[in-house]
């Protein structure tokens, strides 16, 4: 689409036609013959004496170039322009970020998988979590895998392949035995501070109960629930075990609920799948569309114009006078 940036400077266009009619011709002195009796010659000739003026007759050509230079000037001015079709770029409005618990315990194989036959805890999750990912294609996503200490897998991100393939990866051990959930928060909470996404999402996913962090959970939890951080936590485990396999529920309860989140528990594979579900249903997916139409500058191509019809016609004008006094000498 062609398009004017300034249309109202088309107002110009009649512009040197209305010089030509309201401005007073041009007025100079020449040099003259003095009559000491000019009056009575003039009384004698019956007429009145009145200032004379020089006035610059143009051709026919020299007026039509210059009305065109004028027109294709006052075009450029206007700054036509050629706008292209829109861009559109969709801009997510959440960043969810996974924490994942590591221990040791997620080894466990007493997960009862869909078929019926018993996985390991982390089997489970590995399923289920990337299909949670796949589902989430419009939002940014990040990793954060914890044992002894908290660390952080991928940064939130657009490329779900890149987190699908850390979940795949995830080996129980590998962050050590023991399980740092408050030090996990804490290290979600920096890791959110460094976005700028309105709606932030933390999904915290544990077996066991907090064994080696140096910050309290309900206390990270407090610090997230300032800064606007959602948490749904899952647990998965033995409530009535002892010891580090005990499933702490009840702080559990309290960092979902304190940060505006749910508190989930998953018995089984299919349990963990529908509370995923569940997930996905109440974090709609939110983005911000932004959108952008390039424009090509044509200015250049009018005032080009005007610039070559001057040149042309001078030039020619030109020769053709210095022909004539050749013609003439």
């Amino acid at each position: 689409m062609y398009q004017l940036e300034f249309p109202w400077l088309l107002l110009a266009l009649p512009l040197p036609f209305l010089v030509w009619f309201l401005m007073p011709p041009k007025r100079e002195t020449s040099a003259s013959v003095r009559m000491p009796f000019f009056d009575q010659i003039a009384k004698a000739a019956g007429i009145e004496p009145s200032e004379g003026s020089v006035i610059a007759h143009r051709s026919w050509p020299q007026s039509i170039v210059l009305a065109l230079s004028w027109c294709l000037i006052v075009i450029a001015l206007a700054r036509p322009q050629y706008v292209e079709p829109p861009l559109e770029k969709k801009e997510p409005q959440r960043d969810i970020l996974l924490a994942l618990d590591l221990s040791q315990s997620m080894e466990t194989r007493d997960f009862r998988a869909t078929d019926g036959t018993l996985v390991s805890r982390i089997d489970a999750v590995r399923q289920v979590v990337t299909g949670f990912i796949t589902k989430r294609r419009e939002d940014r996503i990040g990793l954060i895998a914890f044992g002894d200490a908290p660390y952080p897998l991928a940064p939130f991100t657009m490329d779900h392949a890149l987190v699908h393939s850390m979940v795949e990866s995830l080996l129980p051990g590998i962050a050590g035995q023991r399980t740092s959930m408050g030090d996990s928060l804490g290290l979600a909470i920096r890791m959110f501070d460094k976005t700028t996404a309105p709606d932030k999402v933390l999904i915290l996913l544990t077996d066991g109960n907090d064994t080696a962090s140096r910050m309290p959970p309900l206390k990270a939890a407090d610090v997230a629930r300032t800064k606007k951080i959602a948490i749904h936590a899952i647990g998965m485990g033995d409530p009535a075990a002892t010891g580090e396999d005990k499933l702490d529920t009840a702080t559990l309860e309290k960092i979902a609920s304190g940060t505006g989140g749910r508190y989930f528990f998953g018995a089984d594979q299919e349990q963990l799948q529908s509370i995923y579900e569940t997930l996905d249903r109440i974090t709609p997916v939110e983005q911000k569309l932004l959108t952008w139409r390039p424009r090509v500058e044509l200015f250049h191509w009018p005032l080009a114009g005007a610039l070559m019809l001057l040149a042309l016609y001078y030039l020619i004008a030109g020769s053709a006078g210095l022909i004539r006094r050749r013609i003439s000498a």
